[in-house]
């Protein structure tokens, strides 16, 4: 069968496609072109991997895409560029919050969970920057440089960044929601605005725990996220810190909580727990935290002058984590801690290697916002259907690469496109 024909069947049968696509709308006061076909060029546009508006604008010359989108004429990237200043937000959000509830419904995040708990993971990443072009959302910083005189000078860049929220397992990854983070504001204001709007978005049972990087161990955080009645695993790197260098104390001499060996990351691995301690005064002192210790060995093997030469190699992670944990062994942190890293491995790096992530489509902030989540959405269809339905995919006859591939090549086919996204 056509693998765009597939793909197109099992995102309408299994996440109502044609639903989410109608149900985005725009503010245009007199569209000349309606949203639907706008919004499935942008949308097809990234699961295909085009690199910009200008991209999708050339494909939509194809006559079956033409038939697809139910639009006769070419689209222009000008009119990509107005209908993505235009187009309602929390629609495009509301359409990625049904495709993730389906995912939960069908079980596709069970594998994501650690003896049963499922972790959300937040990190920020840099959209793009430039020394020349700015909007009153971009954030500036001062880079040093040294010019062709050699004299140094301090030059502004204009930069955006977003606080992303994944789920991620060892078989399936989805993106739940983003949030910009504004000119003069740090990740954790814009974090809490996320988890804010994940609450009342996805309820308050969708996952149970929040992973972080050190940038989060503030007070004031993780009082909100234990408001939010979310339970949190944190990692603890500055070393200044009281409850470090308690916990440091507390553990030195002491026999580990546990030993085993991590078999996907061939490590041995022993674990302390330290709990009870106390955090920050802005966290509160009657509200205790507990601190697991992970320190980890391992030989690492490496090719020097056509010569194979190993050397051991240890690490020593430290996580902080909350009350709520408590009744969990250290095993379950310690695995929760390095989960977090999945956003960076399976979502930085993949949308920037393959979905233009760093690529700014149009610089107007509503814009920007509108094409990140329109690309979320298509990241995670297209995830959805290589990892959870293409047999092929599973059975590693095909890439993730080659899979998008096939897609833009099944568009040549002769079918009955327009029977895909009616007017109903």
């Amino acid at each position: 069968m056509n693998e765009l024909a597939q793909f197109l069947t099992y995102a309408i049968k299994v996440f109502a496609l044609n639903r989410v696509v109608h149900g985005v709308r725009d503010s245009r006061p007199y569209p000349v072109i309606p949203t639907g076909p706008l919004l499935l060029s942008l949308l097809l546009g990234v699961v295909l991997r085009a690199g910009s508006y200008r991209d999708i604008a050339k494909q939509t010359k194809r006559r079956r895409w033409q038939h697809l989108i139910h639009w006769p004429k070419r689209i222009s990237d000008d009119a990509f560029h107005y209908v993505s200043e235009r187009i309602y937000l929390e629609d495009l959000r509301q359409g990625l919050v049904e495709v993730n509830q389906t995912l939960k419904a069908n079980k596709a995040l069970e594998s994501c969970k650690i003896n049963g708990l499922l972790g959300l993971s937040l990190d920020a990443n840099e959209h793009f920057h430039s020394r020349s072009r700015c909007c009153p959302c971009c954030c500036q910083r001062e880079i040093p440089e040294t010019d062709a005189q050699g004299q140094k000078q301090t030059v502004i860049e204009y930069y955006h960044r977003y606080v992303f929220a994944q789920i991620n397992g060892p078989k399936f990854n989805t993106l739940l929601d983003l949030e910009p983070i504004r000119p003069g504001e740090g990740e954790a204001g814009a974090a809490l605005r996320l988890l804010g709007r994940i609450r009342r978005r996805y309820g308050p049972r969708f996952f149970d725990a929040v992973t972080v990087d050190g940038w989060y161990v503030q007070g004031p955080f993780l009082k909100a996220v234990d408001k939010l009645g979310w339970a949190w695993v944190v990692v603890l790197k500055q070393e200044r810190m009281e409850v470090f260098q308690e916990a440091r104390a507390l553990s030195t001499g002491r026999e580990p909580t546990q030993e085993f060996y991590d078999e996907a990351r061939k490590r041995k691995v022993k674990l302390w727990e330290v709990r009870d301690l106390n955090f920050s005064q802005t966290y509160g002192y009657g509200h205790p935290v507990g601190v697991v210790h992970s320190q980890e060995r391992w030989t690492e093997t490496k090719v020097v002058g056509e010569k194979k030469t190993s050397q051991p190699q240890t690490t020593d992670w430290w996580w902080m984590v909350s009350e709520t944990l408590r009744g969990y062994p250290s095993q379950v942190v310690y695995a929760v801690g390095h989960r977090r890293w999945g956003i960076e491995n399976k979502a930085f790096n993949e949308l920037t290697q393959f979905y233009h992530l760093e690529h700014c489509y149009h610089h107007e902030p509503v814009a920007m916002l509108a094409q990140m989540l329109i690309l979320m959405l298509g990241f995670v269809l297209f995830s959805a259907y290589a990892m959870l339905h293409s047999q092929r995919v599973r059975l590693g006859q095909v890439s993730l690469k080659e899979l998008a591939h096939d897609l833009d090549l099944a568009l040549e086919e002769a079918l009955r496109w327009e029977v895909w996204f009616d007017s109903g």
